[in-house]
């Protein structure tokens, strides 16, 4: 086999392919085994059928055509190897010779990843805000847990802000009640704004019986976005009543016994947060300067289906579960299609460039996945899409998706040494000193069973990590 590799531009390019017929023989011997055992020939035994009858019967070109489909495959894999390349989808293949007994020749083009190379990322600089936690987010922090051990007490008066209410609930368009426009019994802190416009105002002032009707847009069912009468009637007052701020309700509350403790706590919590936030910040950050000094060529199909799995994945799996059409989430984010269209290519393209560098950053540093590294990533994966750990981690496997997950640790160490080489700083000009990834991300502990099918995942996918570097 001759092969021959023309650069068609910088993410694609076309193979050419000679095979000697006696290359073939293979192939051919598999096609006449194949058609005979799919047919039957009086006076032969089914398998038993000689290659000059079938070419008599059947025709020559149904055999050389299924052995050319059968050989093709690996002429291919043979001629990528050939020609050291590193190919993106499936090729487009284009048989230009097929002479009996001398020559099958065919094209193949195909996208590749570009030749990506490396800024100087040691000069990048990069601001983030400053972790700053100030003694108003800690009593805001320990006033949101006060809340939580709030009572509520029913009382003779009228409503007011912060209340309790119980209403009864009616919704009416152009006159009609509608279907599911009905609720009783519901219960509803004045002022959370978690119902419709213009209910606070109408039942603060009215006592248990009274009733109003007010006008307001429908937020949700069969009416959603139409103008409704709503009449809402008060069953009952009841106000809420606040532990006071001291060292019994920190003993109450927490593990603590003063106020001042669980003050001190809520402190360290709230740093934490911010912390991990600067560090997420500081990412995003640098990695957007990152892709400012590189160039990085897309392969055009890659970024089509690429756009095309962000919008069906939003449609179909993220809509889909709230119940909204792509038209409606448009309408409600104030977007025309040709916007959104825009922002998905924009995601798309950010996508692939970041994969495409981060993944040249990993061959040039020699980063490799640890088996360790792979199960704590198994584990907040799984812990994200709300399986147990050993769910995700036989999904994994059987999905075939194992490479998937050690492309993303890997990223992600290739991300973590450019920031470690950028200049960081907060809002104040201070220097920020970022923490290990791993020690700023909590991991979930897997439950009894769990560890071991994590493990047995993670163990396969650091022999795939091996092998791809050993390649």
């Amino acid at each position: 086999m001759k092969s021959a590799v023309e650069t068609l531009n910088p993410t694609r390019v076309r193979l050419t392919v000679e095979v000697p017929f006696e290359e073939l023989k293979d192939s051919l011997d598999a096609a006449y085994k194949k058609i005979n055992q799919q047919v039957t020939v009086k006076g032969f035994r089914k398998g038993k059928i000689p290659a000059r009858v079938i070419d008599q019967r059947f025709g020559r070109g149904a055999v050389l055509e299924e052995a050319v489909n059968d050989a093709l495959p690996k002429f291919y894999t043979e001629a990528v190897n050939e020609g050291e390349l590193n190919v993106l989808g499936q090729p487009e293949v284009d048989i230009t010779e097929l002479k009996d007994g001398e020559l099958l020749a065919f094209t193949a083009e195909v996208d590749v990843r570009p030749e990506i190379e490396i800024p100087d990322y040691s000069g990048i600089e990069v601001t983030v805000d400053a972790l700053e936690v100030s003694d108003e987010d800690v009593e805001k922090a320990v006033e949101q847990l006060r809340e939580r051990f709030a009572s509520t007490n029913p009382v003779e008066r009228a409503a007011a802000e912060g209340d309790v209410v119980t209403i009864d609930l009616q919704a009416k368009v152009d006159g009609e009640v509608l279907e599911d426009g009905v609720a009783e019994g519901v219960s509803y802190t004045i002022g959370s704004g978690e119902l419709l416009d213009g209910v606070d105002a109408a039942v603060t002032g009215l006592e248990a019986g009274g009733e109003v009707t007010f006008t307001s847009e429908l937020k949700g069912g069969s009416a959603e976005g139409k103008e409704a009468e709503v009449t809402v009637k008060v069953t009952a007052v009841a106000a809420r009543e606040f532990p006071e701020l001291d060292d019994d309700f920190a003993q109450m509350a927490s593990e603590f016994d003063t106020l001042d403790e669980l003050k001190a706590d809520s402190r360290k919590r709230l740093e934490d947060t911010r912390q991990y936030e600067q560090a997420t910040q500081a990412q995003e950050r640098v990695l957007d300067e990152l892709l400012k000094l590189a160039e990085v060529p897309i392969p055009e199909k890659l970024l089509a289906d690429e756009v095309q799995t962000r919008k069906h994945n939003l449609e179909h799996h993220q809509l889909g579960q709230m119940g909204l059409t792509l038209d409606k989430y448009l309408e409600i984010q104030g977007k025309t299609a040709e916007e959104f269209e825009a922002e998905t290519s924009e995601q798309a393209v950010k996508g692939i460039k970041t994969q495409f560098l981060l993944d040249e950053i990993v061959n040039k540093e020699k980063l490799n996945v640890n088996q360790e590294e792979l199960t704590e990533h198994l584990m907040r994966r799984a812990a994200s899409s709300g399986m147990s750990p050993d769910q995700f981690a036989q999904a994994v496997v059987e999905g075939g998706q194992v490479p998937m997950l050690v492309g993303e640790v890997a990223r992600g160490k290739a991300l973590a040494v450019v920031v470690e080489a950028a200049k960081v700083i907060d809002t104040n000009g201070e220097p920020v000193e970022l923490e290990d990834d791993e020690e700023a991300i909590e991991t979930v502990e897997a439950a009894d069973g769990s560890a071991e099918a994590v493990a047995d995942a993670a163990e396969e996918a650091a022999k795939a990590a091996e092998e791809k570097t050993e390649a």
